[in-house]
Formats: structure tokens, C-alpha cells, sequence
């Protein structure tokens, strides 16, 4: 499956490069490409300046709303982030069909955080226009959730987050969701290291976009997984999951013996690979709201067998019991074996609802705020009034 890649604000551009990056090292490990472009767009000049995979022309990193804020961004203001994204946006569609292989693209990825102003103001807006002028495409959206200190300490971010999850859910075909939190958890030393948190949240969609891309016969699978397979999963609020385990460069000195205990242990390596890709998946959820899943297996010819997909179908019917489920291998070279999961189409999802129970709240907070300060604003003109000036 190839896509177009489009981020919006400083989290969204960051990711959208890792993804051009990805694209880089299909070509350079694999010889397909996956990544049909990638585009930043941003109003603050100083974060288009720090990518370092997408193309520094000014058609792939593109400046909006100049005029209103000067290149210096919104300010965590997503109202005025979605002005100047409807006032620009003919930029940005000029800009992405200008791309060479633009018209290769299966599908759209767009990508922005829910908590900041310009990518929780913007891609609501684009994700609209862009579906409106290219029907025959898919737009997906991936949208990376706060941190909980962020929910915590900014009435902002959960007034942002509520407004882009509804918005973005009226229009886009299918909302990847990412929990940042999640990411933090798995290790304590990614705390201040953003990129690597970026390229967790990426990494899962490589084996997903090569499988069908793929020219090679012997990296072909018994049972291809296409971008038709994936765009018939993907719906609505989705959540993405990946388990990997390193093979060994050599099983034993003679080789595994064709017996149980070789096939036991095979099956086994996969099911500690789908029970990975489980426990990290993207979003904290009940698999058995989704309505839609999809697993690729990848490993090499000799470590997949009937036995093993059998056993990982059964794991994953029973987990995600209503879902209509596709699945597909791919052959690769690498010596280990991934599991890639995506559950789709889910009837609830509890982190939502959350955000929507908060919002009243937030918005009164901000509303409040801004009162007071109007008034004591108010309040200290009026006492200048005894004070005569200098100035005429």
C-alpha cells in the first residue's frame, strides 16, 4: 500500500518525516516504495527548520496563516489554526498534487496531535477538503493523544483534544489513535526523548505498507494482504499493534528436526508475537468493541506453517469475538518474526467518552479564565485614569 503522508503542526510534521524516512529505508532495504511523499505543514517557521527527511523545498514544507501570526505559530489556539488552514488550504492541495508519484498514492495518512493548536485546527479542515476533492481515495488520520500530565495541567489540552476527535471523526474515513502515555510506559528513558516515542509510533506500519508492495516472488505470501484488505478493515476509531521476536542466526548445530517439538516451538514463537502485539497496541481498549481486525504475519518461508496461522486466527477471534477478521503472511528477509495488528470500526471507546465528559468543564475553566483576566484588565485602565500623560 503507497500513501501520501501529509503532518500538520509541530507533532504531526516530526511524525510525517519519520514516515518519509520509512519510505528511504523500503527503498534501501527492500527496493519498493511504500511512500508516494510527505509533506509538513505548519505555522511556525522554526519547527518546519528542524525536519531533517522531508524535502526542504517550500512546496513540501509549507508555511500557513504568514500573514496572522508572522511564522511564530497559534499559540494552542486550534480556532484560529482552522482559519488559516480553510484560508491556505488551496496551498496545500496545489502542493500535494504537484507531487511526482502523487497519483500511485492509495491513500491519505494525515497526521497531527489532538493537544496542540495548529495540527488539532488544521486537519479537521484538510482532512474535509481533501476528501471533497479526491473521492476516490481513502483519507485516514493518525491523531497522537496527550500526555496525562498534559490533561492534567492545561484545560487547553482537553478542550483541543474533545473539539479534534469529534471533528475529525465526521469526515475521515478511519482515525488511527495513539496514546502517548502508553509509549512513556514502556520505557522510563524515553521520557525526554520524543523522536524515539515518533518512530514506536511508526514502526508498525512498515511491514504493513511493503507486504503489498512487494515485486519479489519469494518475499510473496500464501496469502497476500493488500491495500484492498486494509482499506476494507480500516473504519472509524482504530488501533494498531506490533510484537516482534529475534530468531536466531542458526536454530541448532543440525537444524530442527521435523517432529512436534519443532512445530510446538514455531506456533509458539507467533503467539508470543500477537501476545505482544496485543498488549501494546496504540490505544488502551476492550478488543471486543471492534468491529474490524486484520493481523500480517512476517517471518522467514521456514518459520511460518498452517499450524501457526490456525492458532493465531483462534488467538485473535477470541480476543476481538465480534470482528470480522482478515490475515495475510509476508516472507521476509530479516531473521525475525513481527506481528502486525490492527483493530477497526470500534462501537466505543472509553478514552473518548472521556474527553467528551470533560469538555464542558474545560470550557468553562478557559471561559472563566479569560474573564478574570479581561477584568482585571478592565480594572487596572480604570485606575490610570488619575494618572495624567506625556502624551498628547
Amino acid at each position: 500500500m503507497k500513501i501520501t503522508v501529509v503532518g500538520f503542526g509541530q507533532c504531526g510534521s516530526r511524525i510525517a518525516d519519520i514516515f518519509a524516512q520509512l519510505g528511504r529505508r523500503a527503498r534501501r532495504e527492500r527496493g519498493i516504495e511504500i511512500i508516494a511523499d510527505a509533506f509538513a505543514v505548519n505555522t511556525d517557521t522554526a519547527d518546519l527548520s528542524g525536519l531533517s527527511c522531508i524535502k526542504s523545498d517550500h512546496r513540501h514544507r509549507i508555511l500557513i496563516g504568514a500573514l496572522k501570526t508572522a511564522g511564530h505559530g497559534v499559540g494552542k489556539i486550534n480556532e484560529v489554526a482552522a482559519e488559516v488552514a480553510k484560508s491556505d488550504a488551496d496551498k496545500i492541495i496545489d502542493a500535494v498534487r504537484g507531487a511526482k508519484k502523487f497519483y500511485e498514492s492509495d491513500a491519505f495518512l494525515l497526521v497531527a496531535s489532538t493537544a496542540g493548536g495548529t495540527g488539532s485546527g488544521s486537519i479537521p479542515v484538510l482532512t474535509q477538503i481533501i476528501k471533497e476533492r479526491y473521492k476516490d481515495k481513502p483519507v485516514y488520520t493518525l491523531l497522537i493523544l496527550p500526555f496525562e500530565h498534559e490533561e492534567q495541567t492545561d484545560d487547553r489540552t482537553v478542550y483541543n483534544t474533545a473539539i479534534c476527535l469529534k471533528s475529525v471523526n465526521s469526515v475521515a474515513d478511519a482515525i488511527f489513535l495513539v496514546e502517548n502515555q502508553r509509549y512513556i510506559k514502556k520505557d522510563s528513558s524515553l521520557r525526554n526523548n520524543m523522536a524515539k516515542i515518533n518512530e514506536l509510533v511508526v514502526e508498525p506500519f512498515y511491514d504493513l505498507l511493503c507486504v503489498g508492495e512487494e515485486k519479489k516472488s519469494k518475499h510473496i505470501g500464501a496469502r497476500l494482504l493488500d491495500a484492498g484488505d486494509i482499506m476494507q478493515t480500516l473504519s472509524g476509531w482504530t488501533t494498531l499493534g506490533y510484537g516482534k521476536l529475534q530468531l536466531p542466526l542458526i536454530k541448532l548445530p543440525f537444524g530442527w528436526k521435523p517432529d512436534f517439538m519443532g512445530k510446538m516451538t514455531e506456533t509458539h514463537n507467533g503467539i508470543h508475537a500477537m501476545d505482544e502485539a496485543m498488549s501494546e497496541l496504540s490505544l488502551e481498549c476492550n478488543p471486543k468493541d471492534s468491529s474490524r481486525a486484520l493481523y500480517l504475519l512476517s517471518a522467514p518461508v521456514s518459520e511460518m506453517n498452517m499450524d501457526m496461522v490456525k492458532e493465531l486466527g483462534d488467538y485473535l477471534s477470541g480476543i476481538a469475538s465480534e470482528a470480522i477478521i482478515r490475515y495475510g503472511d509476508y516472507p521476509t528477509r530479516e531473521r525475525k518474526l513481527t506481528i502486525t495488528v490492527i483493530l477497526s470500526q470500534f462501537k466505543r471507546v472509553d478514552k473518548i467518552q472521556k474527553y467528551y465528559d470533560e469538555f464542558p468543564n474545560a470550557m468553562q475553566k478557559i471561559s472563566k479564565a479569560e474573564s478574570d483576566i479581561k477584568m482585571i484588565l478592565a480594572e487596572f485602565e480604570n485606575a490610570s485614569f488619575k494618572v495624567p500623560s506625556l502624551l498628547s
